[in-house]
């Protein structure tokens, strides 16, 4: 009897010892939390190589207490309908040009004043150092979300439905514009009329002949396909175009000291393999657009330098002339100490 007594007394306390490990594994399970990333790229994209690597890092270094599940083209809201589901909580994180913010602090449309920068590297380094561009990204989180670091996207350029050689070429063509004035004035003064859409109905836009073209990087036309309506590609570089990666301020708010640090690590190790996978894919993805029908053009940028001027004193009169003349001031300077080759 006593013997039955201690094997059922062990098989009680084996069963405790389960029900404990069990009970523990679901309180993992439980705390884990799931984060929305929301981003307008297609699956095969940088963006989106880039969001995983974000994740897999937030992952690691917060050890699995944060899931990010990303939600590719367009699934859950196009650019500026994701900024807002970062104000109101209906995203976590999202990825998107840095004048798709500017709707929420105007003063971020200067930076897509036209040829700013003339390489990558200028381009990080204004991103990452110019004084003035850090101190409006301060601003933001006032505004319900913050800046963890700056995906790379390139350099705009075109791609028309008939040649565009020239600005004469634009004036008798319709081109599609996302909700930035700069970038809507800099189209007009090329010759362009304008035509604001988001970028998930622009592919089929071209298609019928509602717009003739659309300007974005090349990592873009290539994710997104454009090139296949739009069949010229013209390479003026006209605006250097990164991605901000943003993070609501109530999610934010709710990481500890540790996991800010985390996914602070996490975004600027995805941002890195960022520039590094758009910077060095350029060529390539060029080569397989013109493999497919693409017809690519590098043409001489001087006409389209000169018709633009008039942007920056347009600049200068809705934003202040001391604003305008600050980020110039940087881009001068990021442009002497780093020269294109």
């Amino acid at each position: 009897m006593m013997k039955n007594k201690g094997v059922v007394a062990a098989g009680l306390t084996t069963l405790a010892v389960g029900l404990l490990v069990v009970t523990a594994g679901m309180g993992a399970a439980q705390a884990q939390q799931v984060l929305r990333f929301s981003h307008t790229d297609n699956p095969g994209g940088s963006r989106q190589a880039a969001a995983e690597v974000f994740a897999k890092k937030v992952s690691e270094y917060t050890e699995g207490r944060y899931e990010v599940r990303i939600f590719p083209s367009g699934q859950l809201a196009n650019d500026p309908k994701a900024i807002e589901m970062l104000q109101l909580g209906g995203v976590d994180f999202t990825v998107s040009a840095t004048g798709s913010y500017a709707s929420h602090l105007p003063s971020l449309n200067l930076t897509a004043m036209p040829f700013l920068v003339d390489t990558y590297e200028q381009g990080w380094e204004l991103y990452d150092k110019s004084e003035w561009l850090q101190g409006e990204f301060a601003k933001l989180p006032e505004k319900g979300f913050r800046v963890l670091s700056t995906w790379e996207a390139g350099f705009r350029s075109f791609t028309t439905n008939e040649p565009l050689t020239a600005p004469a070429d634009a004036k008798t063509m319709k081109m599609r514009v996302f909700p930035n004035d700069m970038i809507r004035w800099t189209m007009e003064e090329i010759g362009f009329q304008t035509v604001v859409m988001p970028i998930t109905d622009v592919y089929l836009s071209i298609q019928q002949n509602i717009v003739n073209g659309q300007e974005n990087p090349v990592d873009t036309i290539r994710s997104l396909r454009f090139y296949e309506v739009a069949p010229y590609i013209t390479l003026t570089r006209h605006v250097y175009s990164p991605l901000p990666l943003t993070v609501a301020e109530k999610t934010w708010q709710g990481f500890s000291d540790a996991d800010k640090d985390a996914v602070r690590k996490a975004a600027v190790e995805s941002a890195a393999f960022s520039r590094d996978l758009v910077k060095n894919s350029v060529d390539s993805q060029l080569a397989e657009m013109a493999e497919e029908g693409a017809k690519i053009s590098a043409p001489d940028i001087g006409p389209f330098r000169d018709a633009v001027q008039p942007v920056y004193a347009k600049a200068k009169d809705v934003y202040g002339a001391e604003a305008v003349e600050k980020i110039l001031a940087d881009a001068a300077a990021i442009r002497k100490a780093l020269p294109s080759n």
